[in-house]
This record gives C-alpha cells, sequence and structure tokens, in this order.
C-alpha cells in the first residue's frame, strides 16, 4: 500500500518537460473548458427576476428590465404630479421620476420610511424609480409555471401582469408600465 502511494506520488509529481506534453495538455483543458454543458431533455425556459414586497404581497419583475437598486434617498416632492409619482430622485446625476405603484395599482399605503428601496427600471429610452418595501432577490421562474391570474387580481394590476408563481408571487410586465400613457408627460396642447 505505502509502494503504490510512493509511485503514485512520485509519478504525479514528476515534471512534465516535454514542451510536446505541455501542449498536449493544455489543448486537452481548453477543449474539455470550450465545450457548451449539454442541455438536458427536461431544461424549461426561465424568466430571471427581481422580487420585492409592496403591501404585503410578494411581485417580481423581470431582472432584464432593472438597471440598480438602492435605498430610497434625496426624493424631492413636486407638486401637481398624479398621486402614483412621488417626485424625482438623483440618481447617479441623473434625474428620473418616482413611482409608487402601490397607489398605481390601489393597494393599501403605510406611507414611506428609510427602509423602503429604490428599483431603476428602464424599457427602451424610459427609466423610472420604482418604490418597493423591500427587496427579496433575484430568482429564476420556470416561464411554464406562471399562471395567467389569480381571482383575487383586479382592475390594472391584471392589465400589466405577466403572470402568477405557484407560490403567489405576481409578476409584472414592465415594458407595459412604463408605457401607460397616465405616466408619460406631453407638454403639448
Amino acid at each position: 500500500r505505502g509502494d503504490l502511494a510512493e509511485s503514485r506520488q512520485s509519478k504525479d509529481a514528476s515534471p512534465v518537460t516535454d514542451g510536446e506534453d505541455i501542449k498536449r495538455i493544455l489543448k486537452e483543458r481548453a477543449l474539455r473548458l470550450a465545450k457548451e454543458p449539454e442541455a438536458s431533455a427536461q431544461s424549461v425556459p426561465c424568466l430571471e427576476v427581481l422580487s420585492f414586497m409592496l403591501a404585503g404581497e410578494r411581485y417580481a419583475i423581470e431582472a432584464r428590465c432593472v438597471t440598480e437598486t438602492m435605498p430610497l434617498r434625496n426624493l424631492t416632492y413636486l407638486p401637481g404630479l398624479p398621486g402614483f409619482i412621488l417626485g424625482i430622485a438623483n440618481v447617479r446625476g441623473r434625474i428620473l421620476s418616482v413611482m409608487d405603484i402601490k397607489k398605481f395599482f390601489d393597494l393599501p399605503d403605510s406611507g414611506l420610511t428609510d427602509l423602503h428601496k429604490l428599483i431603476v427600471v428602464r424599457h427602451g429610452t424610459m427609466e423610472v424609480g420604482i418604490v418597493a418595501d423591500g427587496l427579496l432577490g433575484i430568482q429564476e421562474i420556470p416561464k411554464d409555471s406562471l399562471q395567467p391570474s389569480l381571482p383575487t387580481l383586479t382592475g390594472v394590476r391584471e392589465n400589466y401582469l405577466a403572470g402568477v408563481t405557484d407560490t403567489g408571487t405576481i409578476v409584472l410586465q414592465a415594458e407595459k408600465i412604463l408605457s401607460d400613457d397616465r405616466i408619460l408627460v406631453n407638454d403639448e396642447g
């Protein structure tokens, strides 16, 4: 037993000095690393989403639309805006409208605290900050697990729905929210 271990040790410990051996080993490693992982026959397309809390419910929005998240700070209130637009915030030199989708969806509102988070969402040229009660993190949701709606969802929320998971997370479509006529400002007229 000792001889076998000693034999292996000396075999493994011997340096490879032949240049051709080194090239061959490196080429084999490169080929192994370059292989794409084999797709399983049961792989299901998934949505990568950012989950967050609103009025005690779990919501999610596709991560591809989220540019960043941060604590809600330095909010400047502006008069004459719709009730669901809280004001503006300076985010790294960009002035963004801050939207409270609880008011947009007519959900119970408990007021703002320093614990609220800002989710910066972008679709095309439109970029808006959305207020969340708390962030839950990024997760993958199998697309085939999304149900069309829940009986408890009514009105405006259903219009922006991508689906509801079996755990009750409401997945929103950022594109539909950001293209809603109510949040677009038109100076003409």
